[in-house]
């Protein structure tokens, strides 16, 4: 497989021939930056987990050059980071087992721009080299201008695939705003609880991040953990660790459906929730 840009990396943990290894996937993250996926799409990981007939593969669009750094990392180039980075995320695709690791080494400012044909051609390469069954996305409603700027790239990416090849369930995850605000209804609802050791050795390789500044190992733990207790008032907890995703499969079964329009749906929803919880009791 040739991907656009030279620094561009294809990793396999368990040395498989990249055809081999990409062609056994049936899950497969893409995120913006190199701990994304272990954060939104550690369901994908666990459903794969010690599993011989499903493999997760994740895809990391940018180079991560644009990170906070304090700590030991205070002093780094953004060229020093960006070789941290990628060393970082290959370790993580050891811990979680992953069949394959792409990571595609673009700028934040190149997967910005609509008009770089660029990312979306690498991005429907690795789909069509993967042909997953569920592809795991950031949601449309983050809050983070590279995630939204991935999820668009991916979605035109998929949408480039014929009908027959392309994946069966499309899922928007959380990162840089939870989804506790969709209705339950709407929800999609991804069961963490499996391998807490996993969950913790997978957050805690990223330590340019948690040095740098950011206690994420933590923070995707604890929201997990509210999930779960907050998830339903009148039950026990069935689960210890819950993420909530958007489906966002209907963006890929119809071209003609806008991302906006649909996203905007979901918070129309929520408002009309609102109304008639508050018009009930007034």
């Amino acid at each position: 497989m040739k991907l656009n840009k030279p620094n561009a990396d294809i990793f396999v943990p368990d040395n498989t021939p990249v055809s081999e290894a990409a062609a056994r996937t049936t899950h497969l993250g893409i995120g913006a930056h190199q701990d994304d996926l272990e954060f939104m799409a550690y369901h994908g990981i666990t459903e794969c987990f010690g599993r011989k007939n499903r493999w997760f593969s994740g895809v990391v669009v940018t180079d991560g050059a644009g990170s906070s750094r304090t700590g030991i990392y205070a002093d780094y180039s953004d060229a020093e980071i960006a070789a941290v980075r990628p060393l970082e995320q290959r370790k993580a695709a050891i811990v979680g087992d992953y069949a394959s690791m792409f990571q595609l080494g673009y700028s934040s400012k190149e997967v910005k721009d609509a008009k770089n044909a660029q990312v979306v051609e690498d991005l429907v390469a690795i789909l069509t080299a993967t042909s997953p069954e569920v592809v795991y996305l950031h949601n449309p409603a983050d809050k983070h201008d590279t995630h939204i700027a991935v999820t668009l790239r991916a979605i035109a990416a998929m949408r480039k695939l014929p009908h027959s090849l392309r994946p069966k369930k499309v899922i928007g995850c959380e990162v840089w705003r939870d989804l506790d605000w969709l209705l339950d209804a709407d929800k999609v609802i991804m069961d963490c609880s499996a391998f807490p050791n996993l969950a913790g050795a997978l957050n805690g390789v990223f330590d340019s991040q948690i040095t740098g500044g950011k206690r994420y190992d933590l923070g995707v733990i604890g929201r997990r953990l509210a999930n779960a207790t907050f998830f339903d008032s009148h039950s026990s907890d069935k689960a210890t660790a819950l993420q909530w995703g958007m489906d966002l499969t209907p963006l890929i079964v119809d071209d003609k459906l806008d991302v906006v329009e649909y996203t905007i749906a979901y918070v129309e929803r929520l408002k009309g929730d609102i109304k008639a919880r508050i018009a009930k009791f007034a």
